[in-house]
């Protein structure tokens, strides 16, 4: 019976194996499902409608073919448009039977710069972008809203060999449970075998025949022979049964190893996706700070990603620009405030070669991002960011604009944060805040467009000007030290004996930039204004003249060693305030500055 539930137990192993090693093997599915994109009429640009790759479920792969450099890029389906507003391009959208159709778009944009052969790498207006040669594979995950743009170099028709996969669930959960109960009906057969042979074995016991016919009695012979001397008995045939079971006991030890053998090579080959999940812990969400999401709501300009690949990218280009002193340069990524002050440097660095350079942008950490949620242009994000390793370098806190889709960003307004600054409340960089108008701008303390000349007032007027309250004590002390500078210039002229052959006068006013104010979570905002300081120096007598001495600056922008009717000297001031709400109790805090020399001009 042993012998029989052995014979049973290696036949369901080997059907439970089979089963197993079947399912994935000949019986396993495809890992997945295909659709190749047909291109009609190819074009410079292809965009690839996101529904496309959302027809099915799950990571969407991304295979383009074709001859040089390919280029792929994600964004907004909006955006993408407006980009390509202006060219023609071939627009790939979901056919009713899962396939896609092909249709070429005309120019849409009138008023738009048209740019044959543009090159959409290095856009800021990319969420993402992938270039390869010949051959580009990427997996993304789009969202709705978002589609796919495809080129090479804005010239070539695009390629049209393209295949977009998503993978099907080819798991086979059983695999390990079926080759585990295989091995284990395989070891009970085993015992079984074994406990039927020894039981065998023990079955063979010694056994007696009966006395067979007796022989017929003859007469016995009384001369006996002495018998011959014995010697030891040597029987190899008796000895040949012992070895054969020996040999028969060692074949049956060697049948089982191939047997764990081939255990062990199935158990080293189940992963994780061939056992049933159960119990998946889900994740526990961490608490966060609830945000309520306005009605309407557009999207925010840029993602966190993004914006920090386009800060990565400007501070690579200013770098290049501080270090050939190429102004074109920097101005693809500067503009306003930052601009003036940094021709004025590449001007003083050409003659005085052991001037410091300009401070730079850090990019390390991106510790707060506030984008406009905004669909149209300009667009206008905040970014506050700061070097992970370098703590001699202060964190620095930035406005920059993009002026429409086939612009980069540039930066309007740059400072360095306060130590004591705290940054108010803001919006979380996914969901975006709004940019605040002048015509928006009754719910705040102050209006933006009147913040700078307030300020002015209290750097010239102290205490007496009216807004002198309603400005916090970093504030003050910036508008102090400031009127204190002014007072070392009119010392300066009393200690050279020149304080009775000319005179000094200040004067601080806004700039001709516009404020920029995103607001903040409560009602108020952060707004960045630029400021000019002038100095003028002139003299009050004919025969005086005014000498730089050892102005080395005023000598390099002026060229000229002394002016005889006076000089003037400009100074930028880019300043980032925190704006409370109207009604608040709380002060308008300053939370960075930033100063520059801009000129110096003889009066004529």
């Amino acid at each position: 019976m042993r012998f029989v539930w052995a014979v049973v137990a290696f036949v369901l192993a080997t059907l439970l194996i089979g089963a197993g090693i079947a399912q994935r093997t000949i019986f396993k599915g495809p890992s997945a499902q295909q659709v190749a994109v047909t291109v009609e009429d190819p074009a410079p640009y292809l965009l690839v409608d996101g529904a496309v790759l959302r027809e099915h479920t799950g990571q969407q792969t991304l295979l383009i073919r074709g001859e040089g450099d390919i280029f792929a890029a994600y964004g907004r389906t909006a955006d993408l448009e407006a980009w390509l507003s202006d060219a023609t391009y071939s627009s790939i959208t979901p056919s009713a039977d899962g396939g896609t159709v092909s249709k070429l778009v005309k120019p849409t944009a009138d008023d738009a710069p048209a740019d044959a052969g543009r090159n959409p790498s290095g856009s800021d207006l990319w969420l993402d972008s992938f270039s390869e040669t010949d051959q580009l594979i990427t997996d993304m995950q789009l969202p709705e809203g978002m589609s796919v743009l495809i080129a090479k170099d804005g010239t070539a028709d695009a390629p049209d060999d393209i295949v977009v996969s998503w993978p099907l669930d080819d798991t086979t959960p059983w695999v390990g449970p079926l080759i585990t109960a295989g091995i284990a009906v395989l070891l009970f057969g085993i015992v079984m075998y074994v406990l039927a042979i020894r039981h065998q074995r023990r079955g063979r016991g010694p056994r007696r025949k009966g006395p067979g016919p007796l022989p017929v009695t003859e007469a016995i012979d009384m001369q006996l022979e002495h018998a011959p001397d014995r010697g030891a008995i040597e029987s190899p045939e008796n000895d040949a049964p012992k070895a054969e079971r020996r040999a028969l006991s060692t074949r049956r030890r060697l049948l089982v190893l191939p047997a764990f053998g081939v255990a062990a090579l199935l158990f080293a080959g189940c992963s994780s996706d061939s056992w049933p999940q159960l119990g998946e812990a889900s994740p526990t969400p961490s608490p966060t700070q609830t945000v309520i999401t306005p009605e309407n709501q557009k999207p925010p300009a840029v993602t966190e990603a993004q914006a920090s690949r386009i800060l990565q990218n400007i501070a690579a280009t200013l770098e290049e620009a501080d270090t050939t002193l190429d102004i074109d340069l920097a101005g693809t990524r500067l503009e306003g405030a930052p601009l003036d002050a940094r021709r004025t440097d590449y001007t003083l660095r050409t003659t005085l070669t052991d001037r410091a350079l300009p401070a730079t942008i850090p990019t390390d950490v991106v510790e707060v991002l506030l984008p406009q949620a905004t669909d149209s242009w300009p667009r206008t994000v905040l970014a506050l960011t700061k070097s992970k390793n370098d703590d001699t370098v202060p964190p620095v806190i930035l406005t920059m604009t993009q002026e429409d889709p086939w612009a980069e960003y540039k930066v309007t307004n740059v400072a360095e944060m306060q130590a004591s600054s705290q940054v108010p409340e803001l919006a979380p960089a996914w969901l975006g805040t709004s940019l605040i108008t002048e015509n928006a701008a009754a719910f705040l303390e102050l209006a933006p467009n009147e913040l700078a000349a307030a300020f002015a007032d209290v750097v010239d007027s102290a205490e007496k000007s009216p807004y002198y309250g309603l400005f916090d004590p970093v504030s003050i002390t910036l508008a102090t030290s400031i009127t204190a500078s002014r007072d070392a210039v009119v010392q300066a002229l009393v200690d050279n004996g020149a304080a009775t052959t000319s005179s000094a006068a200040f004067d601080i006013a806004p700039s001709a930039a516009p404020p920029v104010a995103l607001a903040t979570l409560d009602s108020g905002a952060i707004v960045a204004v630029s400021m000019i300081d002038s100095e003028t120096i002139a003299p009050t007598s004919s025969d005086a003249v005014i000498k730089f001495g050892d102005n080395a600056e005023a000598k390099t922008l002026t060229g000229v060693e002394e002016a005889a009717k006076g000089v003037v000297t400009t100074y930028g001031l880019q300043l980032f305030f925190s704006v409370p709400a109207q009604g608040s109790t709380a002060q308008i805090r300053l939370l960075a500055v930033h100063q520059d020399i801009l000129n110096v001009e003889v009066i004529k």
